[in-house]
């Protein structure tokens, strides 16, 4: 089991369970990625699906939040529950409710720490939290790391939840492809452009655009997303 000591007067735990694994940048952008986290920068990433957006993202936020110095409690996933945005249909609690939507997060945690369990681990012991934006309202996350996934399925008034709800000692990264979207509504589908015109004027964010050459999640999807792409779908 973890156990806490004192470490220069300062709590630290201890995870003598959980070893995550040395990940290197794999293209450039992801290079860009890991050198703008060091830098202090609030992310956006996007870009083509297969280019480890969501995978580095994980990896540098529980690298941080799991080393002896880290300023950063959790590390909080959000995301929209589209396209049944009324859980209310899905059967089952809460926690039932939203499982599903936290399979991607499990198979990242099992592929960071080469265990089956590492994901229900850090969430028992409250070192990752996954809510979606439907339960955002009255909220503020402080001392966390919150990683705003699949971004492009939010309207604007959920990127404006999720942005005003961070809090003291936080940062955020962005998620997503614009190209996938599943929001069918064209006002909703603006609304992404407009959220994205503020972030750009802010400077404490850098937004990295990942491109047909990042893919990497397998040989065949890079063909297949090249494909889809030149013939305009």
């Amino acid at each position: 089991m973890s156990k806490k000591t004192k470490k220069n007067n300062v709590t630290v735990l201890h995870q003598n369970i959980l070893d995550l694994r040395p990940i290197v940048p794999l293209t450039a952008n992801q290079g860009e990625t890991f050198d703008a986290y060091d830098d202090g920068y609030n992310l956006v990433l996007h870009g083509y699906a297969g280019t480890g957006k969501t995978f580095i993202s994980m990896y540098l936020a529980l690298k941080e939040i799991l080393s002896f110095h880290s300023q950063y409690d959790r590390v909080v996933i959000v995301r929209s529950v589209v396209p049944s945005r009324e859980m209310g249909f899905l059967p089952g609690s809460l926690s039932e409710k939203t499982e599903v939507f936290e399979e991607p997060y499990q198979e990242i945690c099992t592929d960071l720490f080469t265990r089956l369990d590492a994901y229900t681990l850090l969430k028992n012991r409250k070192k990752i939290e996954f809510t979606t934006t439907s339960f955002l309202r009255g909220t503020t996350l402080n001392n966390a790391i919150v990683i705003a996934d699949e971004v492009q399925n939010l309207s604007f008034h959920e990127c404006d939840t999720v942005m005003t709800r961070i809090g003291e000692n936080s940062r955020i990264i962005y998620c997503g492809d614009f190209r996938q979207t599943d929001l069918n509504k064209p006002h909703e589908k603006e609304g992404m452009t407009q959220f994205m015109r503020i972030i750009d004027n802010i400077n404490t964010f850098r937004h990295i655009e990942f491109k047909k050459e990042d893919i990497c999640r397998s040989e065949l999807v890079k063909q297949y997303i090249i494909q889809k792409a030149e013939l305009g779908f």
